[in-house]
């Protein structure tokens, strides 16, 4: 591991629209991880480091794990859709080191500014690469969870040095590194055993049943139903209307939260299509994959939002131990005063 690699806690500078652009390639990307249209805001902004991409899970081929390499998370920065016709997914950025330079609190702000000739050529460049047409007539997006696979390495299953980096390269505590690798190695023991269950949460039927929709708006409170409740609105495949009910999600069951937002179209990391989505579904704040508990994608950083039906959810009055039990992850820092995380 380098010693000038970037780890959780520094704090780094979005470099110049200039000098991203001289680190692209003519499709507006950096060893094949896009740049793109939504980045492109944070410019001469300073954010914290917050994770390491040394362990990303792989929603594209087989769900294992895989290694992005000179790349790191800043704070809980996010796609806003804005350059993928609204894309609701919100995931993560990933940010190259190459556009990024390591700052202290004292170095002066750079001045505002100056440079809308760089930011117009390299929002032209990132812009043309996001959409190109499919022989159906449709639209194929291209970001960077359709690219990961791409831009990153396989990681094997076996060798136990991508969870050891998880510690030496400070993404996790010694804490939170012995609680995930003591529940792994039971685990992955259980499932290797053909002793773990496949589907976590799993109905009786082989047709979603009938719920009442409650139309959630951002903002209402929640809470997640038990697993008993949930169990009752699934099919024996563990979803609903197509919707998985993910293993992550258990640990949320019982717990409290303010709706994010309504979801109603996200691009398919798979083939960069987007998918419209007619029924009920909502996201949580802070209601976020952790890494913690899935099988062989142990420490995902992604943060990914799980997806909510509505029948796994009721609706609850707002109180201060509502509040209190709310789980966030406000992982931003911009250490710029007066400017926000968007």
């Amino acid at each position: 591991m380098r010693a000038d690699q970037l780890h959780r806690g520094d704090f780094v500078e979005v470099r110049s629209a200039a000098e991203i652009l001289a680190t692209l390639d003519d499709q507006g990307a950096l060893e094949a991880l896009p740049f793109m249209p939504e980045m492109v805001a944070y410019c001469g902004r300073r954010f914290a480091v917050d994770r390491r991409t040394e362990k990303v899970c792989d929603t594209i081929k087989d769900l294992n794990s895989r290694r992005l390499a000179d790349c790191v998370f800043l704070g809980d920065l996010r796609c806003d859709g804005s350059g993928h016709d609204g894309c609701q997914a919100e995931c993560r950025l990933y940010w190259k080191e190459a556009w990024l330079k390591r700052v202290t609190s004292t170095d002066p702000a750079p001045q505002a500014g100056g440079d809308h000739e760089a930011r117009r050529a390299l929002l032209e460049l990132v812009q043309r690469g996001t959409r190109s047409p499919t022989p159906e007539g449709g639209v194929r997006y291209r970001c960077q969870a359709t690219e990961l696979v791409a831009a990153s390495e396989p990681l094997s299953l076996t060798d136990p040095r991508p969870y050891l980096r998880e510690y030496t390269s400070r993404n996790v505590s010694i804490r939170t590194f012995t609680r995930v690798m003591t529940r792994a190695t039971v685990t992955e023991v259980r499932r290797k055993l053909g002793r773990l269950p496949a589907i976590p949460v799993q109905g009786q039927s082989t047709k979603s049943p009938e719920t009442p929709r409650l139309d959630l708006q951002s903002g209402e409170w929640v809470r997640v139903k038990s697993p008993e409740q949930i169990r009752e609105t699934l099919t024996v495949r563990g979803m609903n209307r197509g919707l998985w009910f993910d293993v992550e999600m258990l640990a949320f069951c019982g717990q409290t939260f303010r709706v994010r937002r309504r979801i109603d179209r996200f691009v398919h990391d798979r083939d960069g299509k987007m998918i419209e989505l007619p029924s009920d579904c909502v996201t949580l704040e802070g209601a976020v994959c952790s890494g913690e508990w899935s099988t062989q994608r142990w420490f995902c950083p992604r943060a990914i939002y799980s997806y909510w039906r509505e029948c796994w959810l009721e609706r609850v009055q707002p109180s201060n131990g509502d509040g209190q039990q709310q789980r966030t992850r406000d992982l931003s820092t911009d250490v710029r005063p007066g400017v926000s995380r968007r």
